[in-house]
């Protein structure tokens, strides 16, 4: 799933990557030895590839380098230009991976290994539940801001996990969203009216579940915070949570279990799915 974004000179989507992930930083080290090798056996050099793309001498020696992850339109330009034969098209989806930040990476590998997901989320809808005009919000309101291009790269990293719902055989889904999450406006009312459209669609799967934590319950388990817990292919269970700045993985079978006990007391205090669908559909009347 490519990142979106204005093209200004060729400037569009092409992004930095954190020098401290060292994977990214193999990845695009790669595709830039590709690009090299191609553009120096058709006797171009970085100028006159940057002028036949669209794109300047600096972009090109970045990307040369490792130094910047290139864009859709930068690698199809090239291998048009240099007559690679898709060689460096081909390099599409590695680029948008090395784009992504190395923590969504891994839990996005954990979420397409797993056969049952269970979330519980208490301030924001899930991210994997949430259209790309509600991420964009999400990201848009973090201070100090991101530039528009870290917020379409990041958009775009959490659209690239939804994938994990068209996977074959089809993992099971369960989300527990306070209540608060479908009536706090972010965005304004038409992003929340898409948002709540999106997660009635959703719901629908045969494999998908979302339930309601209605405000007015008077006991509750899920007060310590967000969560969710990741059951893999192999019997293993992993849980992650995130707080401000921190995202943590954790394995340990006591802590695991902490989580699990958690959860089934938060299902068991939600709405049913069928009741949570309609109280979506009500709230969404009243958005």
């Amino acid at each position: 799933m490519g990142v979106t974004g204005q093209e200004v000179q060729g400037g569009d989507a092409m992004e930095p990557y954190d020098g401290d992930d060292e994977e990214s930083a193999a990845v695009l080290r790669t595709i830039g030895r590709v690009v090299k090798t191609c553009r120096e056996r058709k006797g171009l050099t970085q100028a006159e590839l940057g002028t036949g793309i669209g794109y300047s001498e600096e972009q090109v020696s970045s990307v040369e380098r490792g130094r910047r992850a290139p864009s859709e339109a930068f690698l199809a330009r090239t291998d048009t230009v240099v007559e690679a034969g898709g060689l460096i098209a081909g390099l599409k989806k590695d680029a948008e991976e090395a784009r992504y930040p190395k923590k969504v990476r891994d839990l996005a590998q954990l979420e397409s290994k797993a056969v049952e997901l269970c979330a519980y989320a208490n301030s924001v809808v899930h991210g994997l539940l949430q259209t790309p005009e509600y991420a964009r919000v999400l990201y848009g309101m973090r201070r100090p801001p991101f530039s528009e291009e870290e917020v379409e790269r990041l958009v775009a990293a959490r659209l690239a996990r939804q994938e994990v719902f068209d996977r074959q055989p089809p993992p099971v889904f369960s989300f527990v969203q306070e209540e608060v999450t479908l009536r706090r406006p972010l965005g304004g009312r038409m992003v929340m009216r898409k948002q709540l459209e999106h997660l009635l669609v959703v719901g629908h799967r045969r494999n998908v579940e979302i339930q309601v934590m209605p405000t007015d319950r008077e006991d509750h388990s899920g007060l310590a915070g967000p969560f969710q817990l990741l059951r893999l292919e192999k019997g293993d269970t992993v849980g992650h949570n995130e707080a401000h700045l921190i995202s943590r993985l954790f394995s340990h079978p006591k802590e695991i279990q902490l989580f699990e006990i958690h959860y089934g007391i938060i299902r068991a205090q939600a709405l049913t799915p069928s009741e949570s669908l309609a109280f979506i559909e009500k709230v969404l009347g009243e958005t």
